[in-house]
């Protein structure tokens, strides 16, 4: 008798149906498996083979076949075991057929029968549902992670002997519900505030503008003048998650296995800040199978570089192209696989080797060939994508004595930058673009139209400074993100100015 059970498998962000076909057969016992399985599915033969004696069954000693059907798609990881094992056990005769119909089933299994948890659950959830099988089962510790869904019957189990006692009518699962607008309403960004920051008014004003429209933000000045302190604050005022941008952070954390335990969603948006030894491939993903890089797990969220040029000059210029197209593919022999990385870069740097280069409290002990040979670390195609370039200057000492009752919370900013992305979200609304920085060509022709004194100022800075295409449009849209922060429909000549003195600086330190 063949049995045929229905599972899941990955192909970077998307899930891939896969029918097990399991044959016993009379002959010399044997145990074979075809349809491209990798190293861990080729393993599950001792894992499957422990697990069903411990649930109470046997595996007869005949000759086992199974086939991991489309034969020419690779199958990899370790889910597939509780389906072989199920696929064994109904072509055996010891479980009826009926029991695995309409159902998908996917978890890996540990030598006494209990179920691992797997990467990938939720994307694979999804693949299921939408092939049209609406009831999974898949391990107890990924229930709440596919519960997202809300449409399947997700069912955790935690062993194989729990399942097959749930299928013959002997014990009853309940499938796992989860409330995921209550969770979103719930979750809170605890961390450092904007308060604590002494001084540094416009760079807090840069901070915002960026955070309220997604744009790219480069710091850059002397030692201690508080670059890093206001990096790390960013995340208290982005905006909060919506449910179709927390589904694709948590799809892309789930594949990568960073998805937190006991945590079915990613509520807060994602702040990945890799140390500068990070290699191209920690950066934007890779390996033989390809899984997520910082990149893409900071997907709707912020990857803070701190001192830039350390980095390596590889891993930045890999940045290049997702960061213009918000996703990074990654191709090897066995296929392509996307991934998303809609976010937001915040870079930080010293001026020069020494970091003093331009602070009139310091003096530079730089040659000029080192602070050329240093600022050349970072490439002008590199920099031409950072929307808004910011000079941190030390802070003087009266403003370091004042009191934080005084500054402006992160709280009272959160609420300024909610608004503005609350107005970008209604007016971009079916459109698939969440905020200003993300506008294509044909959007800012509607959404940016300038006025003639705005056309003319643009015209001249242009002109003047020698912008780059992509400059223009960049300062367009950042422009239009300083409108909705006034609340203004139009793009005036003074958001404008605002926009296009934030990109000053490459000609001051890298001309």
């Amino acid at each position: 008798m063949i049995a045929r059970i229905n599972s899941v498998g990955l192909s970077g962000m998307q899930g891939h149906w896969i029918q097990v076909e399991t044959d016993v057969s009379p002959g010399l016992p044997s145990w074979e498996i075809v349809g491209l399985p990798d190293a861990a599915v080729r393993e599950s033969k001792e894992r499957i083979r422990s697990a069903v004696k411990q649930a109470g069954f046997q595996i007869p000693g005949k000759r086992i076949v199974v086939n991991l059907a489309p034969a020419d798609v690779k199958k990899e990881g370790a889910c597939l075991d509780l389906p072989i094992a199920l696929g064994i056990l109904i072509s055996t005769g010891q479980l009826p057929a009926a029991v695995a119909e309409n159902a998908a089933f996917l978890g890996e299994l540990s030598l006494d029968g209990h179920l691992r948890p797997v990467r990938g659950a939720l994307p694979m959830t999804i693949t299921a549902y939408q092939s049209g099988v609406h009831r999974v089962y898949l391990p107890g510790a990924n229930a709440r992670e596919a519960a997202v869904v809300a449409e399947a019957e997700v069912y955790g189990v935690e062993s194989l002997k729990e399942l097959t006692a749930h299928l013959m009518g002997e014990k009853q699962i309940q499938p796992c519900k989860v409330d995921v607008e209550a969770l979103l309403r719930q979750a809170a960004q605890n961390g450092p505030d904007f308060a604590e920051v002494k001084g540094q008014q416009n760079v807090k004003r840069a901070i915002e503008v960026a955070a309220a429209g997604g744009h790219n933000l480069l710091l850059i000045g002397p030692p201690g003048s508080g670059k890093t302190m206001l990096a790390q604050r960013i995340p208290s005022i982005l905006p909060d998650l919506r449910f179709e941008e927390a589904l694709e952070v948590t799809k892309v954390h789930s594949i990568a296995g960073k998805l937190p335990q006991n945590q079915p969603m990613v509520l807060t948006r994602p702040f990945r800040s890799p140390h500068h030894t990070v290699s191209a491939a920690g950066l934007t993903g890779g390996g033989s199978m390809p899984r997520p890089g910082e990149i893409s797990l900071a997907h709707h969220g912020v990857l803070f570089l701190d001192e830039l040029p350390e980095f390596q000059k590889q891993a930045l210029e890999i940045l290049r192209q997702p960061l213009e197209d918000g996703m990074v593919t990654i191709t090897r022999a066995s296929g392509a696989y996307s991934y998303p990385c809609n976010i937001m870069l915040v870079a930080s740097m010293n001026p020069c080797p020494c970091g003093y280069y331009g602070d009139p409290a310091h003096e530079c002990n730089c040659s000029p060939a080192q602070i050329k040979r240093y600022l050349s670390r970072v490439s002008g195609p590199l920099l031409d994508r950072i929307d808004l370039q910011v000079e941190v200057r030390a802070v003087p000492y009266e403003e370091l004595e004042q009191k934080s009752d005084a500054a402006e919370t992160s709280a009272e900013i959160k609420k300024r930058v909610d608004r503005a992305r609350e107005l970008q979200h209604r007016r971009y609304q079916g459109s698939g673009v969440y905020s200003n920085a993300r506008l294509t060509p044909a959007m800012m022709e509607e959404f940016c139209a300038l006025k003639p004194d705005g056309a003319a100022l643009l015209k001249e800075s242009y002109e003047r400074l020698g912008l780059s295409a992509r400059a223009h449009n960049r300062i367009l849209k950042v422009a239009r993100t300083i409108a909705d922060l006034d609340g203004s429909e139009c793009i005036e000549a003074s958001h404008l100015a605002e926009a296009i003195q934030y990109r000053s600086l490459d000609r001051k330190f890298w001309t």
